[in-house]
């Protein structure tokens, strides 16, 4: 692989022993793909933020590299495992309270934006078309490559850091035109009136099509959280890193689909999606937000909820950015008084919920994939208005 000459001098020691180990890792990534080259990325997203993820051993980790390294580009982080501000009204312990402010302090001595968020380009990270970047959270891939059409491959935790420490990843995969090709076309023939709809098909087709890049046919319109929920369930149940939808995302009317395989997805896959996800009944708590809540999103849950008292109390979890926003326009209150409360940084599959609770309802595909094993949960699957008005 070619390297530059600024990028010899990281890998040979010149910019210190850490950004050497660094830009060694990325070399090492590079051989496996066989890339030729690296580039320059405009932006990351780094993974391995709670403590529940990565442990004591990723805590030592990342005390090592802060103690010598700073990030080159911008850099955000994934969702921690508690809001860092109200962990308590969560119920989190103090101990895992303590080594997670540890785990946020380590990034913020790097000079990481402290995000704590799966939805970055909501929260002020918003990379333009065609640009490169190296972000790990894989629905913010997905929403990167497929609704922006940035390029991006799905980083691991330090392949990331390692971008954002020497500014550059190699140039494989999803970089390159020619891996950005649909391998499969949907041909969408069910109604999908929620982003709940958007996100079982999602589940299903992302089971169906593995890793593999599918083109959408069908879909008349999708709304940016529906086709944020439609790519966070494909790259939970497959490894779904970009898809195209005719007429409606960037790239579409770029690819060919001569002579592609056709996957059909109507009413009777959709209901036996739903089926699938559902596999429990009266839920200790509904949480919102797997991907991060959009401003929208909870603009919606308050308009549902005003003057009413849910039977069940619920979470909204997203960005401490977009929550600030709702507090500043009053819809913390409308959700507290209806039983709800605005949860910032985290999410429910990252943070100890399983400590707190045995079944919990959700609208999301993502959610519902990773809860019975992540967090030992039963889970109830429906949309944002059937969980609130049952």
């Amino acid at each position: 692989m070619y390297l530059t000459p600024e990028q010899e001098k990281m890998l040979d020691g010149e910019y210190g022993e850490v950004v050497s180990r660094m830009m060694r890792l990325l070399v090492r990534l590079g051989d496996i793909y066989n890339a030729e080259k690296m580039i320059p990325v405009a932006s990351v997203q780094v993974a391995g933020v709670s403590y529940k993820s990565i442990g004591d051993a990723g805590l030592e980790f990342l005390e090592d590299i802060a103690k010598e390294a700073k990030v080159k580009v911008l850099t955000f982080l994934n969702p921690a495992g508690m809001d860092l501000e109200n962990w308590r009204e969560m119920g989190i312990d103090e101990e895992f309270a303590k080594k997670q402010a540890a785990i946020i302090e380590a990034f913020k001595k790097m000079g990481i934006v402290i995000s704590a968020t799966c939805t970055p380009y909501l929260a002020g990270n918003l990379p333009r078309y065609r640009q490169h970047i190296a972000w790990s959270e894989s629905s913010a891939v997905s929403f990167a490559n497929s609704v922006i059409g940035a390029r991006t491959n799905r980083e691991g935790g330090p392949s990331a850091l390692a971008a954002a420490i020497t500014g550059f990843t190699p140039c494989y995969g999803l970089h390159l035109d020619e891996n950005r090709q649909p391998h499969v076309i949907v041909d969408v023939k069910a109604e999908l009136k929620t982003s709940t709809d958007f996100a079982a098909m999602g589940y299903y087709i992302g089971k169906e099509v593995k890793k593999n890049i599918p083109y959408f046919r069908g879909i008349k319109d999708a709304e940016v959280d529906d086709s944020k929920a439609l790519g966070a369930a494909m790259a939970a149940s497959g490894a779904v890193a970009l898809y195209h939808v005719e007429g409606i995302t960037p790239e579409a009317k770029e690819v060919s689909i001569d002579g592609l395989e056709k996957i059909e997805f109507g009413k009777e896959e959709l209901k036996e999606t739903y089926d699938k996800l559902n596999t429990g009944d009266e839920p200790d708590i509904i949480i919102f937000g797997c991907p991060h809540a959009s401003l929208n999103e909870i603009i919606k849950i308050a308009r549902l909820v005003e003057g009413k008292k849910t039977k069940k109390p619920f979470w909204i979890c997203t960005s401490r950015a977009v929550k600030e926003i709702a507090k500043k326009i009053g819809l913390d209150e409308k959700i507290n008084q209806a039983g709800g409360k605005i949860i910032a940084d985290t999410c429910m599959v990252v943070s100890p919920i399983e400590n707190l609770f045995n079944t919990t309802a959700v609208n999301s595909g993502k959610a519902a994939h990773y809860l019975p094993g992540f967090c030992k949960q039963k889970v109830v699957f429906k949309s944002m208005e059937d969980l609130l008005e049952g």
